[in-house]
C-alpha cells in the first residue's frame, strides 16, 4: 500500500481547490446580481414606472392659480367632474419640460379628444410664478387649468419625484396611468394616447 503524496507545505490538492472555489463564490454572486439588474432594467420602460396611486383616487389637494397665466387653479374636486384629465407636472427650470412642450401643445389641440371632454391640466412644481408665466408666454399655454405648487407638498402626495411627469385621471378622479419623463411624439402616440382611450371607456 502506497502513501498518498501531499504537495509541498502539507496542503492537499483537494483543500487548495476548495479554497479557490470558496473565493469565487462572492464574484459569481456579484455577477449574478449584476446580470439580474441589467435584465430587469432592460425589460421595462423607465417611463412606465409603476405608481402606488394607480387605481386609487387622486389625493386631496387645492392649488391656487399661477399669477400671470390667466388660468384658474384647481383641486381634487375638479378631477371628479366626469371627464378625463391629463395632469402634467412641469416647471420653468426643467429643461425636459421645455423639450416636451410642443407635444403637450399638440395634445391640447387634438380636436377628437377635445370633443370627448379631455383636458390638459398643469401642475407647476416648485417654481416662481413669474418664471412659470414667462415660460408659458414664450412657449404657449396648452393648459386649461394651472395650479401652483411652490412648496411641492401636493406633488409629493401625488408620488412625484421629478419633472416632468404626466398622469391620466379618469372622470371619477381615479388615477389610471403615470408617465415619467418628457413626452415625445412617439410616446404620445404609442403610450399615452392608448391610455387616454382606455380611461375614456
Amino acid at each position: 500500500m502506497t502513501d498518498q503524496v501531499k504537495p509541498e507545505g502539507g496542503q492537499s490538492s483537494d483543500g487548495h481547490s476548495s479554497r479557490r472555489l470558496l473565493a469565487l463564490i462572492p464574484l459569481v454572486a456579484f455577477l449574478g446580481l449584476a446580470l439580474l439588474f441589467f435584465f430587469r432594467l432592460g425589460a421595462g420602460d423607465a417611463s412606465r414606472i409603476p405608481s402606488a396611486l394607480i387605481g386609487k383616487p387622486v389625493p386631496p389637494f387645492s392649488l391656487p392659480a399661477v399669477d400671470g397665466t390667466d388660468r384658474p387653479g384647481f383641486s381634487d374636486a375638479d378631477l371628479r367632474q366626469g371627464r378625463v384629465s391629463i395632469v402634467n407636472i412641469f416647471a420653468s427650470w426643467c429643461v425636459p419640460c421645455r423639450d416636451e412642450h410642443p407635444v403637450l401643445s399638440k395634445l391640447a389641440g387634438d380636436q377628437a379628444l377635445n370633443a370627448k371632454g379631455v383636458r390638459l391640466i398643469g401642475l407647476n412644481y416648485k417654481d416662481e410664478p413669474a418664471n412659470a408665466a414667462r415660460f408659458l408666454k414664450e412657449l404657449g399655454n396648452p393648459y386649461a387649468l394651472i395650479g401652483g405648487d411652490k412648496p411641492g407638498r401636493a406633488s409629493i402626495d401625488w408620488g412625484v419625484y421629478g419633472v416632468p411627469e404626466t398622469f391620466v385621471v379618469k372622470g371619477d378622479g381615479t388615477i389610471a396611468f403615470k408617465f415619467v419623463g418628457p413626452l415625445s411624439e412617439t410616446s404620445l402616440r404609442s403610450v399615452l394616447m392608448p391610455e387616454i382611450e382606455k380611461a375614456l371607456r
